[in-house]
């Protein structure tokens, strides 16, 4: 990866090969100074690093039409404190467009597709209408497997000429295309990428189907950093030097009984100029409707203590009940659309 001074090693992503983790890790490692392993869930990928079985790990963290990975911030979460040394040293952005993949039925010509409206409801008055059609018929699917991700983000297509039919969730859309290759019966289908229909010999039955063609996932890239390895992150930053390209990420606990804890908390980073980019929230699982609280802001972890994150940190302390850094690294958006 440009710019985090990787060495030689082991990355492991969310597998199986095909996945869209698994082009993410090709696009920003490839294989010439890295040998990439898949692993079956993004849990295998965190306890990987926090061995030491592996130098880096790649996990999708959010998506720009579905929102949060929750499992992915389940375990930055952390709540067993079983990944005490993994933090996040590097981002990248991979743009998503979905297929439907399965095998071609003669019994389902195209002729015989649904109309392209989603049946309005009471909840949904006006449905989206999907970008694009089928290129066969699909009458034939009876079951659809893919990641919970990538059914979020294909909601038009699927209530429009898949509605009703049974959706099973699985740990990758790679998985989902390796399982509808094992079918027999040609009644199942996975939503998945075209590079995984050449990898399963599938047929493609439809193309970008997903709700929207900007349709993009962030990636977090992970490594181990030792118990006395607090800077992993940090750089020896000069005064006044602009720190606007980075990005850090933090959770916090607060007092859910003390009026305005929270508004406190936040209002920390503004006293220090800090720009928030996102805020989230997991139950903590301690208490009934107690929340750890997520935020991303602009801005990094700078050696010795010095600069303005390290101080809204040391006063989030005496805020909260307690705090975690979750790394610093560059921040890829800004090369991206800018």
């Amino acid at each position: 990866m440009e710019g985090l001074g990787l060495g030689l090693g082991i990355v492991a992503y969310l597998g199986p090969p095909s996945s869209y983790t698994h082009q993410a890790a090709l696009e920003d490692f490839g294989e010439t100074s890295f040998a990439l392993e898949p692993r079956v869930n993004i849990e295998d990928i965190f306890a990987a690093v926090q061995s030491g079985e592996v130098a880096y790990g790649v996990v999708p963290f959010e998506n720009s039409t579905n929102g949060s990975v929750v499992y992915t911030l389940d375990l930055f979460a952390d709540r067993q404190s079983q990944f005490t040394n993994v933090y996040v040293c590097g981002e990248a952005y991979l743009d998503v467009h979905h297929c439907l993949l399965g095998h071609q039925s003669n019994n389902s010509p195209l002729d015989d597709l649904l109309p392209g409206d989603a049946t309005p409801t009471h909840q949904s008055p006006s449905p989206p209408k999907p970008k694009t059609q089928p290129l066969t018929g699909v009458r034939h699917v009876k079951r659809i497997y893919s990641h919970p991700q990538a059914f979020g983000q294909c909601e038009a297509f699927l209530s429009t000429y898949l509605k009703g039919v049974e959706r099973q969730e699985v740990s990758s859309t790679s998985k989902a295309a390796e399982i509808v290759a094992k079918d027999t019966t040609g009644t199942l289908a996975a939503i998945s990428s075209k590079v995984a229909a050449q990898v399963h010999d599938l047929d493609v039955l439809a193309t970008r189907i997903e709700d929207r063609d900007d349709n993009t996932t962030r990636f977090f890239v992970l490594r181990r950093a030792s118990d006395d390895e607090s800077s992993i992150g940090e750089e020896n930053t000069q005064p006044g030097t602009k720190t606007h390209r980075w990005k850090t990420l933090v959770n916090f606990t607060i007092d859910h009984h003390s009026p305005g804890a929270l508004a406190d908390a936040l209002h920390v980073f503004k006293t220090h100029g800090l720009n928030l980019t996102s805020i989230g929230s997991r139950p903590s699982r301690l208490t009934p409707w107690h929340y750890i609280f997520f935020v991303e802001l602009e801005g990094r972890r700078e050696s010795k203590g010095q600069g303005e994150v390290n101080q809204a940190l040391l006063q989030l302390e005496s805020i909260t009940r307690g705090w975690r850094w979750h790394g610093s690294w560059e921040d890829r958006i800004q090369r991206r659309y800018n």
